[in-house]
């Protein structure tokens, strides 16, 4: 849980953020907030400290704390997005991959790797309730083989809290896994051959390059930019190549945070019926937007059934609650029992208790505080990160939800340096060397914004920005 002076940190960042306090507007004294709050002077310093850390605030001597003028991104600071030619090609430098993806889970550094969110913002109390409910309240057969398609009363759960939000998704359509790389395992064993190539859209998250590589498939690489999906190109592959199956993500793709527009995603799921080809969606992050609407996925306007909509609570939850599911259209019912050949049976424990999660509503409203948490979160990091990095010029990504942000570097900076320089230092970052291929993405990096803006982290992102600026001086001194 996070401490006092977090949450009251949190609290004032949101009301910065939606301007209810205006640039140079003062804020209570120390004393003042104190009274106001039956707090202590100490938690109100570590409140402002903090604060003033994020870059939010500033302190006039002998005056008091000031709102600090927020700077208004430009058009220039958005990242750019370099085309390439389409074609079928595996997967390289698997094992600088894998690497890579090991280092960004390795505790005690700090946490700018892995997509993922901080303890704090992970609804322990709730969640240790639903499971010990749903243990106290299980069936004797609960404890014995269960349904590999995955247990009904989570199945039916998804299915009614997906309805609140207009996806209409029957529980008999549901297949459980353990978490969304699961899915899509199984569902590309089954639905293609090694040797076969699926499109991909890029840059694009390096674990699934990895699993598209460890299962001996082939990509075809799709531009994408800031506003999603190079659909020409899309369509132009699907008429041309042999390939017959796509991945994707329509909402807060990773790394680039897009969601695509409604008529996108319409377009897409016409393309795929067009040329018969399989749209994979992966919809990790759908959850996780900075409104409180959730983007619907293509598969809500796929009419003739070639969308496999593919998720878990990974992201929106807990990385390490290993739940997730495929939807199944009837199109591809005939496959039921190729697909549980390679599908691993789910905790049932696990799923009930996420289900008596959802049930009670507990995990609707830890959506619901949690998605302007995220905004406010991930739009202290980009000021924070334009702060650090004045007077070099580096481009951020505008996510519309998720919590990954996309940096471009200098064209003096090499990512796997950046990333060389920051494990010496026990701060963990992928480089963008990792999100395609052809080294296109070597002055990228990118940054997990799933933990508060805590002092550690303010540190580790001036130690980085300090770095390059150094950088960029030698390459100076060694041209002139």
């Amino acid at each position: 849980m996070p401490f006092q002076y977090q949450v009251l940190a949190q609290q004032i960042a949101e009301k910065i953020h939606q301007q209810e306090f205006k640039t140079h507007q003062k804020l209570s004294s120390l004393r003042q907030f104190a009274t106001q709050h039956a707090i202590s002077l100490n938690t109100v310093k570590a409140c402002y400290a903090l604060l003033e850390a994020q870059g939010l605030i500033f302190v006039k001597e002998k005056s008091g704390y000031y709102v600090k003028e927020r700077k208004i991104v430009a058009e220039n600071t958005v990242p750019i997005y370099p085309d390439f030619p389409s074609h079928a090609r595996t997967v390289s430098n698997l094992d600088l991959q894998i690497e890579i993806q090991e280092a960004s889970i390795q505790p005690r550094r700090i946490h700018l790797g892995a997509i993922q969110l901080s303890p704090e913002l992970i609804p322990m109390d709730a969640l240790r309730r639903s499971i010990q409910r749903a243990l106290k309240h299980s069936q004797p057969e609960d404890f014995l083989y269960s349904d590999r398609q995955g247990h009904l009363k989570l199945r039916q759960a998804l299915s009614e809290h997906w309805a609140e939000d207009g996806l209409f998704i029957s529980p008999e359509s549901i297949y459980m896994t353990n978490g969304c790389m699961a899915a899509l395992s199984v569902l590309i064993q089954t639905l293609t051959q090694e040797g076969d190539s699926i499109i991909v859209p890029m840059p694009n998250y390096n674990g699934q390059q990895q699993l598209l590589a460890n299962l001996n498939r082939k990509i075809i690489e799709i531009p994408s930019s800031e506003t999603g999906i190079d659909l020409v190109r899309l369509e132009q592959i699907m008429q041309q190549s042999d390939a017959r199956c796509c991945l994707l993500t329509a909402n807060f793709q990773n790394p680039l945070g897009y969601c695509l527009t409604q008529k996108k995603k319409k377009k897409i799921a016409d393309l795929a019926a067009t040329y018969a080809c399989t749209i994979i969606e992966d919809d990790i992050y759908a959850e996780c937007s900075f409104s409180f609407q959730r983007p619907l996925p293509i598969q809500h306007w796929d009419q003739h059934g070639y969308v496999i909509l593919c998720s878990s609570i990974s992201k929106s939850l807990s990385s390490a609650y290993r739940v997730g599911w495929y939807c199944l259209p009837e199109r591809y019912k005939h496959l039921h029992s190729k697909l549980m050949m390679h599908t691993v049976t789910v905790n049932t424990p696990l799923q009930l208790g996420l289900a008596d999660l959802i049930y009670s509503r507990a995990y609707r409203e830890h959506l619901q505080q949690l998605r302007p948490k995220l905004r406010s979160q991930v739009q202290a990091y980009r000021d924070y990160l334009l702060q650090a990095f004045v007077g070099i010029e580096i481009k951020i990504n505008l996510p519309e939800g998720g919590y990954s942000l996309w940096i471009q570097l200098p064209d003096q900076i090499d990512s796997m340096a950046c990333y060389y320089f920051a494990q010496q230092h026990q701060i963990n970052i992928v480089p963008g060397e990792v999100f395609g291929e052809d080294r296109r993405y070597q002055h990228f990096i990118r940054l997990n914004a799933g933990y508060p803006l805590s002092r550690d982290i303010c540190q580790a992102i001036q130690l980085l920005a300090d770095w390059v600026k150094q950088q960029i001086n030698i390459k100076i001194g060694e041209e002139t």
